[in-house]
């Protein structure tokens, strides 16, 4: 069993600690760097991992390291990753009922992981829930509905997700659904409802209601703003980054981080090459306009095995040598953020294994205190550094479960 001790002091514990040393995992802790104990001894949080899919995958070994892909258990420990938002994704399903019943195999997926590793995972479904397990020592998961599209229009569907553990659900994907626009991935595509419609409007409203955090990384500008306007409830943007920094339409502007901010709301930095460096968009799209037509063939001949598909995709990556920027240019994402919305108002959404290629030096989960350790070099403080890490989100989080519980109108 994994135990969280107070990092801190480890200089003053450290001849207790040798002693113990077969129950603490403190090889990737190093008790003279600051950096390590304050990353080690803070709740880290990411809220974007599609690692999820491999659930399904008879042969891939959670508990085993991995030498390709960006996450698994040994190296989620490693990088001190306490607790990881799994996504619930699927692109468009063809068939009534489709994409429901393939989002529920793959929270199956997620159940059926956590009671496999009872000794290192737990469900989570609320902030408290997420301290406690932290605190035994093991790693609180939970899960996001990636796209509005998922629920086929039904509040029911709704609500059932969220008793199944979902807690927060992105509005869109990177095409619109029948009642929201989306900002669109390596295109942008025109908009249909200029926003929310009513029934989008509706969803926002049942999502507060339950107690599930409305996520707005992937909407269109539009979309975003109808959304603050509607909401009662902060809102996340689970894995986007700052436009100012890299011209996409993935990334928020400096008046949505402010918007965001004055909403009580977070948004968690995406780690992706193509969104944060303007200097690798174009040869992104250049790349995905080659190899499109054939993923859609991949989509298409897989369309009723998400594994295969899953897996499909994956081998075709890897024969491509995907462009990759540097940890500064990551950095410089959450420094503009940090400045613009403030230090309560931002937190991490790498998106691990939903995306081909990672920054330099943070190639995988293992590597994250490279983040700690660049935004401490970069003068922020401890304080600042830990809310980001976790807190922000944590914080969010038990006032969305707040705004859920109060009596309606």
């Amino acid at each position: 069993m994994y135990r969280r001790f107070p990092w801190a002091s480890l200089l003053l514990w450290a001849p207790l600690l040798a002693a113990v040393a077969c129950v603490v995992p403190t090889a990737s802790v190093d008790p003279v760097d600051p950096a390590s104990a304050l990353h080690h001894e803070s709740i880290v949080i990411d809220t974007h991992s599609d690692t999820t899919p491999r659930f399904q995958d008879p042969s891939w070994h959670f508990d085993q390291r991995h030498d390709e892909g960006h996450q698994d258990l040994p190296r989620m420990r490693e990088g001190g990753l306490d607790v990881q938002f799994w996504s619930i994704y699927m692109g468009k399903t063809p068939g009534k009922g489709a994409a429901i019943r393939e989002a529920v195999e793959r929270i199956d997926a997620v159940h059926q992981l956590v009671a496999r590793h009872p000794e290192d995972l737990a469900l989570a479904t609320t902030a408290a829930d997420i301290r406690r397990i932290v605190h035994e020592g093991r790693i609180a998961c939970l899960m996001g509905i990636e796209g509005g599209h998922i629920i086929e229009e039904s509040l029911p569907a709704l609500r059932t997700f969220h008793r199944l553990g979902a807690r927060y659900m992105t509005l869109t994907h990177s095409f619109h659904t029948g009642w929201a626009d989306s900002s669109g991935t390596t295109e942008t595509p025109e908009p249909v409802h200029g926003g929310l419609t009513a029934f989008g409007e509706q969803v926002v409203a049942e999502m507060n209601r339950l107690g599930m955090m409305v996520d707005v990384s992937h909407v269109s500008d539009d979309t975003f703003r109808d959304v603050l306007r509607v909401t009662k409830a902060p809102v996340i943007a689970s894995h986007s980054s700052a436009r100012a920094v890299a011209d996409h339409p993935r990334n928020l502007t400096d008046d949505m981080l402010r918007e965001l901010a004055a909403n009580r709301g977070v948004v968690m930095i995406n780690f992706y090459p193509a969104y944060i460096d303007t200097s690798l968009v174009e040869p992104m799209r250049t790349l995905f306009a080659r190899i499109g037509p054939e993923l859609a063939k991949i989509r298409e001949k897989y369309a009723d095995d998400p594994f295969a598909r899953s897996r499909a995709f994956r081998a075709r990556l890897a024969k491509e040598e995907i462009p990759r920027t540097s940890l500064d240019v990551l950095l410089d994402h959450f420094d503009h953020a940090i400045r613009v919305a403030g230090p309560d108002h931002v937190g991490i959404g790498a998106d691990w294994d939903g995306v081909p290629s990672m920054p330099f030096e943070m190639d995988d989960v293992s590597r994250l205190p490279n983040l700690t350790r660049g935004l401490l070099a970069r003068g922020h403080s401890p304080e600042t550094v830990r809310k980001v890490l976790g807190e922000n989100l944590l914080r969010v989080m038990a006032e969305v479960e707040e705004v859920a519980g109060r009596p309606g109108p």
